[in-house]
């Protein structure tokens, strides 16, 4: 039985990671600034900054099952930490640097590679923990820890707003580097579960060659991660250029985002047993549909309509990634421990295509944010279109986002 220092570690962990992740993209407004206290960052610049940040993440979520199956969970989960930290310290770093423009943007690539890394090797991690040390209630451990890092995405915004007010907007990554170093100290003296990494991230189950319906699962994750990330990583920058909204409006609309994201979670896995996740799959796609066209048709000078939005997207989000994998590992028993890793590559690459390609499309096809979003669209109904395949295979009965 898990001490209590060790759930409130992960449980704590799981909201730092969460604040870690949001940092840059919650920093939208200081990194394409073109006054003093910004970056002064292009479009294509900005989006540019994520690529190392998917690229390391894919990479250290693949390796991850390997390397815990080396090394321990407990040694992962530091090593994530420990990227984390890095990813921090050059984000300060480069914020002394910002007037000479190709270092600065250089440490910024670095780091958030480095956070590529952190996400990759931490949040599998603590999956595993929260799993193992409440093995007869698995699903509810795992969606508090899951709503716990919804709530450091929303946190994030919020932060930054109160730290640009202050005029020291670098005061968020030195709050995270400082709850970083905190959670390093307390957790290197805890046993921590040595014995579980084989039971989340996959033994030998993880080496069999792939289902064909592993592919449609991957599609629907790869085009949830570009709604996902066209809300997530864009937001902040719609509302200030498209609808002419403050940076603290902007900072709002992103924390309202990932705010209905965490509370729907945490609805549609207490409305289950009412409202089938079969259903929540299906009708889920279309509220994010709705709320990219919204965004697309939303009348200049209109920042509280962009919040209204930004709220129905996120709450169009929320559910439908947990839901993909809880169907997977059901649909797929063969190789149901390596489906969550595989899905969140999958995810991350999604992650990539939208948080890079918005720039060029802005820069060099011309186009603007309010027409990207209304583009989406056809993302979304294409994952409306597989959403319906999904929920359509054997043993499609899911326990929960």
């Amino acid at each position: 039985m898990a001490q209590r220092s060790e759930i409130a570690a992960v449980y704590v962990a799981g909201v730092v990671q969460g604040v870690a992740l949001v940092t840059f993209p919650a920093a939208s407004a200081v990194f394409t600034g073109a006054d003093e206290f910004g970056y002064g960052l292009s479009s294509t610049e900005y989006g540019g900054m994520f690529v190392p940040q998917a690229i390391t993440a894919i990479t250290a979520s693949l390796l991850g099952a390997g390397l815990a199956r080396r090394l321990g969970a407990k040694r992962i989960y530091l090593l994530g930490l420990l990227a984390n930290l890095l990813a921090m310290a050059l984000l300060i770093v480069s914020s002394l640097l910002m007037r000479q423009h190709a270092l600065a943007y250089g440490l910024l690539l670095v780091a958030t590679a480095s956070l590529g890394v952190g996400f990759g090797f931490t949040v599998p991690t603590l999956n595993t923990f929260a799993a193992a040390f409440f093995p007869q209630r698995v699903d509810r451990a795992v969606l508090a820890l899951n709503a716990l890092l919804g709530l450091g995405t929303a946190l994030a915004p919020l932060f930054v707003a109160l730290f640009v007010g202050l005029g020291i907007w670098w005061g968020l990554p030195v709050l995270v580097a400082v709850a970083i170093v905190g959670l390093l100290l307390f957790s290197r003296r805890l046993p921590l579960n040595e014995g579980a990494p084989a039971t989340v991230h996959g033994g030998a189950e993880g080496r069999n060659s792939l289902p064909a319906r592993f592919w449609l699962f991957a599609a629907f994750a790869l085009v949830y991660g570009v709604c996902e990330t066209i809300n997530g990583n864009w937001a902040s920058l719609y509302m200030t250029r498209e609808l002419g909204a403050s940076a603290t409006m902007a900072s709002l609309a992103l924390t309202v985002f990932w705010g209905a994201v965490t509370a729907g979670r945490i609805l549609f896995a207490v409305i289950e047993k009412f409202f089938p996740p079969q259903r929540s799959c299906q009708i889920l796609p279309w509220v994010v549909a709705g709320a990219l066209l919204g965004a697309a048709l939303l009348p200049k000078g209109g920042p509280a309509l962009g919040i209204a939005t930004f709220a129905l997207a996120g709450f169009g989000c929320s559910a439908l990634l947990p839901l993909a994998i809880s169907f997977a590992q059901q649909q797929l028993p063969s190789i149901a421990a390596s489906v969550a890793g595989g899905l969140i590559a999958f995810y991350q690459i999604g992650y990539g295509i939208a948080a890079f390609g918005v720039g060029p499309l802005q820069s060099r096809a011309g186009l603007d944010l309010n027409v990207i979003f209304g583009a989406t669209t056809v993302v979304a109904l294409s994952m409306a279109v597989l959403a319906v395949l999904v929920v359509r295979g054997p043993q499609a009965t899911p326990t929960g986002p």
